[in-house]
């Protein structure tokens, strides 16, 4: 207990429990299995993904990019392959969003945090750097007697060789980063002679730090502590959700290898665990299953490949530990058979709600045009009376040209009968006097335009106008409404 006095100290008793648990190192043993290949094989993809997509070209035609995927903040504008989003379309960014927070929804209703186990970048990279920490010090035996005995020469070299690799394989990660925001040929050649911009290692640096610290060092601390995701997932399961389970009903009650065949032998009930903690020290955040279901545990698998290796040895069924949920172990327990609810309410909603909202992203990708039109009335003044008599609105019209080549337009205004206007520093015209502008490749202008009326007006007077333009190429057109103010 802590007492408080008046000119008294806080004292604590020996038996307080400390607010502050030192960290307790965690080596992973190294497993083989179903599980594992997974991850490897997705560990290859994601990274050669993350790595390689830079360098994958696209061709675009004249003055485009041609790398597959750029973020390029100059000419603001996302490529991906076929795909080319303007600022104005920042909502395909939001409805990308949308997708991949539904997609973790339904992930972690059939599978519970399968995300965190095989796809989250923290995972991919600290399976790396472990994999590398394995070929460089062993194992999880040798690297815990290494880790308790003096220090060596040999383990000076390990030690050295294993954190330069963390660094120089954080350093790509960083420098992978920057190659989506501009040429990569071009930035690495500049990164390879000292010539790149100051922001280039800036980034690259902030970037190197944060891959060697949180993948090489902190390790199972960023899933348990600093990630959100574990507190979050708890609300968006059920009892029905697929997770790592320790089946307690076949396990228990726990033996060794040599009791429990005794045990067998003379009739009397034996669980399959024989207590070996290889599912404990196959786990990357030092979790043992068979407490059940914990903060902790990333659902990554490594527990079910070791505790199936041992179940193989010791001639028993594999399956002790398995992806299952609470239902089934009760089930089992009253002689019923499992039951996988993976259509319910819950996963019907987010894979209804993934389609619709991909359905509608689709659409309007494919009825999107390559040219825009936005116009805006003058706000101060609203109109001007001219010494005719006249009443003059202006407005500023702002086209967009998507297209990478010079394109004409033609504007025609309607809505305002015997209305009269006129494109201001233009005078390009056609056969029939109607305006014309030019837009440059790629790009926005905008430009100045006074319409005029001598018609009479209502009091208050505000008319509608629709302003459209066409492209003298073809008969692609756009619009924009507008209103005609009087006094």
């Amino acid at each position: 207990m802590v007492k408080v006095g008046a000119s008294e100290p806080l004292v604590a008793s020996e038996d307080d429990e400390p607010l502050y648990v030192s960290h307790r190192k965690i080596y992973p043993k190294a497993v083989a299995g179903r599980f594992r290949t997974i991850k490897t094989a997705l560990l290859v993809i994601t990274l050669g993904i993350y790595y390689g997509l830079p360098f994958v070209r696209w061709e675009r035609g004249i003055n485009a990019p041609d790398q597959a995927v750029l973020i390029d903040f100059s000419s603001s504008r996302f490529y991906f392959f076929f795909i080319e989003i303007w600022p104005q379309e920042v909502y395909y960014l939001t409805g990308l969003l949308i997708l991949a927070s539904l997609a973790l929804f339904l992930m972690n209703a059939l599978a519970g945090r399968i995300w965190c186990g095989y796809l989250c970048p923290q995972t991919v990279w600290t399976d790396l750097f472990l994999f590398v920490e394995r070929k460089i010090e062993g194992d999880r035996v040798e690297r815990i007697r290494r880790d308790n005995g003096p220090w060596t020469f040999d383990k000076v070299a390990r030690k050295t060789a294993k954190h330069f690799i963390w660094l120089a394989i954080a350093w790509w990660t960083g420098g992978a980063w920057i190659l989506y925001f501009a040429d990569a040929p071009t930035i690495v050649k500049q990164l390879a002679t000292f010539q790149a911009p100051a922001i280039a290692w800036i980034t690259i640096g902030i970037l190197t730090f944060t891959t060697y610290t949180l993948a090489g060092l902190m390790r199972e601390q960023v899933c348990i502590y600093m990630c959100p995701w574990p507190r979050i997932q708890a609300a968006l399961t059920d009892e029905h959700a697929l997770n790592v389970t320790y089946r307690y009903d076949r396990g228990e009650p726990r033996n060794t290898l040599k009791a429990a065949e005794r045990l067998r032998a003379e009739g009397q009930p034996a669980g399959d665990c024989i207590d070996c903690n290889q599912c404990v020290w196959a786990c990357p955040t030092g979790v043992d299953i068979r407490l059940g279901s914990q903060l902790d545990c990333i659902q990554c698998g490594l527990c079910i490949d070791a505790c199936d290796t041992i179940m193989r040895k010791i001639d028993r069924p594999t399956g002790l530990i398995a992806y299952d949920n609470d239902i089934n172990v009760r089930r089992r327990e009253q002689g019923l058979p499992n039951v996988f609810r993976f259509f319910r309410a819950r996963t019907v909603l987010y894979a209804g709600l993934i389609i619709a909202v991909s359905v509608v992203m689709i659409a309007s990708l494919a009825l999107r045009t390559d040219l825009g039109v936005a116009v805006i009335h003058d706000r101060n003044p609203v109109y001007v009376k001219l010494s005719s008599g006249a009443i003059r609105n202006a407005y500023t019209i702002r086209l967009i040209n998507k297209e990478h080549e010079k394109r004409s337009f033609l504007i025609s205004v309607d809505g305002l009968a015997g209305a009269d206007f006129e494109i201001v520093g233009v005078t390009l015209r056609d056969l029939y006097g109607r305006w014309i502008v030019q837009v440059e490749p790629d790009q926005t202008q905008e430009f100045r335009m006074l319409v005029t009326t001598k018609a009479v007006l209502p009091p208050d007077a505000s008319v509608p106008l629709r302003i459209r333009i066409s492209d003298l190429a073809n008969s692609k057109s756009a619009t924009a409404s507008a209103h005609f103010r009087g006094p």
